[in-house]
């Protein structure tokens, strides 16, 4: 593997085709060594051959200089080594040439064949010429002595160097594939930060807008029926008082069980704890001011656009809404959302059951009733008792359909329908418009209610549907698998 692209680009910084200057220092180098060495052993082939000096001088220093181009053109610097072998000139040429060609990134077979030439050409020049000294000489030695002095030379001539040659190119390819896969685990892994980031972020969401959906649940429906109560006793109060301190026990029976609800969930926080259990038990005293007494939580209800056809016709839905929430640095985000959902489950069980069902809807209506609403329930098929889930989801729906009535059709005839299917529950809450006269309950309102009980639907693979009635009131209408 080789650097290519923008890494090639920023990895040159020497001049021409060199990668560094000390590179291209290095191979000047060698190429002025080898120049004189040729230039030195021109002087004898031009003796032999009966040329000019300068002729044999000029042709040693051309022959030697060529080992400058030799990264960029390892091939040519081979074959001027091949070519000027018979003059018995250029061995360093020859050598640095052999390593260069076996280092560079060109074919095995390329590599393999001009080895091989380089070989035979050092092979039959060293037998010429030591046949040819034996047969000048004195010295009188057997025949295998010319082959053998020949293949050990041109084996120890072009053998080392090309062999140096595989191993600093197989070496060099190593260190860049490590590199390069370095470099892509690196990204990977930031890769994976960046959504591990982003997976956090959404479940910081996901659990701002659980933990907004259940302290409406705990607290909007009573404070709504409060409010309505209160309003209610201010118009009764000189008229009937004995009805006007009914209500004014309805009052402060909601408010005490809204109170120890938010002191439940808001126990958590002061204790530090990421259990629910937590909340429920009560903990020690915390010092004011400490780490881990901080931290606030803020919840807002709300409804939807009005849809009429008439005057005070109809409501859109309230909502589970966080205006916002800071929570302690020391207290999980999830801690006080189980937290919530504890709460959530507590505020209508009477003796530490495992959170509001079916059989108490009609509990639900009735304090819906007592506000003064007239409500009717319908109940239809088998009862049955499903999943704590799916019952509680199905009683919140109701619930919040109801206080979206109170809201903003105080005093329209209200009918709430349940229906036990084979492999579902239907829920259905519909009003009448409301009747003239009634004053609204003023009640503040986030638009999210509809988007709340739509978000708990569809998490269990339910159907939601809502919206005005040809008649001018609204109609809520969810329907959940019982699996």
């Amino acid at each position: 593997m080789t650097t290519t692209g923008d890494d090639h680009a920023a990895a040159v910084t020497g001049p021409w085709w060199w990668q560094r200057p000390r590179s291209a220092v290095l191979d000047v180098g060698l190429a002025l060594l080898s120049a004189a060495e040729c230039a030195v052993e021109g002087v004898a082939f031009a003796r032999e051959t009966g040329l000019p000096v300068p002729v044999g001088v000029v042709f040693g220093l051309l022959a030697g200089a060529t080992l400058v181009v030799r990264r960029r053109w390892p091939i040519a610097v081979v074959l001027v080594g091949i070519a000027v072998a018979p003059a018995q000139m250029g061995l360093l040429l020859g050598l640095v040439g052999l390593y260069t060609l076996a280092a560079s990134e060109l074919p095995r077979r390329i590599i393999g064949v001009l080895s091989g030439m380089s070989l035979v050409a050092t092979l039959i020049v060293t037998f010429v010429r030591v046949r040819q000294d034996l047969m000048h000489g004195d010295v009188q030695l057997g025949e295998w002595v010319v082959p053998t002095v020949a293949v050990s030379t041109a084996v120890g001539v072009t053998a080392p160097p090309v062999l140096l040659g595989l191993y600093v190119g197989a070496r060099r390819r190593l260190m860049e594939s490590l590199r390069e896969r370095a470099g892509s685990l690196e990204r990977e892994l930031q890769l994976l930060a960046d959504r591990a980031e982003e997976r956090a972020e959404w479940a910081r969401s996901e659990e701002r807008t659980r933990i907004a959906r259940e302290m409406h649940d705990v607290v909007a429906h009573r404070v709504s029926l409060m409010v309505v109560h209160a309003a209610a006793l201010q118009a009764v109060a000189r008229k009937d008082p004995e009805k006007a301190v009914r209500n004014a026990a309805l009052v402060g029976d909601m408010g005490r069980q809204a109170l120890t609800e938010l002191r439940e969930m808001l126990g958590v926080l002061r204790s530090g704890e990421g259990t629910p259990s937590s909340a429920s038990g009560g903990g020690g005293p915390v010092a004011p001011g400490s780490p881990a007494a901080s931290g606030a939580v803020g919840a807002g209800s709300g409804t939807g656009a009005v849809s009429a056809a008439g005057p005070g016709a109809g409501f859109a839905g309230a909502g589970a809404g966080a205006q916002g929430w800071a929570p302690s640095s020391r207290v999980p985000l999830a801690a006080v959302g189980a937290a919530a959902a504890a709460a959530a489950s507590r505020a209508v069980a009477q003796d530490g059951g495992e959170g509001p069902s079916l059989a108490e809807l009609e509990e639900l209506v009735g304090q819906s009733r007592a506000a003064g609403m007239a409500v009717e329930l319908l109940v239809e098929g088998e009862v049955r008792v499903y999943a704590s889930v799916v019952e509680q989801t199905a009683y919140r729906v109701v619930q919040e359909a109801l206080t979206n009535v109170h809201k903003h059709a105080g005093g329209a005839r209200t009918r709430v329908r349940l229906a036990h299917r084979g492999a579902e529950v239907a829920m259905q809450v519909e009003n009448e418009p409301p009747p003239g006269g009634v004053p609204d309950a003023g009640l503040p309102s986030g638009g999210n209610g509809l988007v709340g009980m739509r978000e708990r639907v569809s998490a269990l693979g339910g159907v939601f549907v809502s919206g005005p009635t040809d008649a001018g009131g609204f109609r809520v209408s969810a329907v959940l698998p019982v699996s």
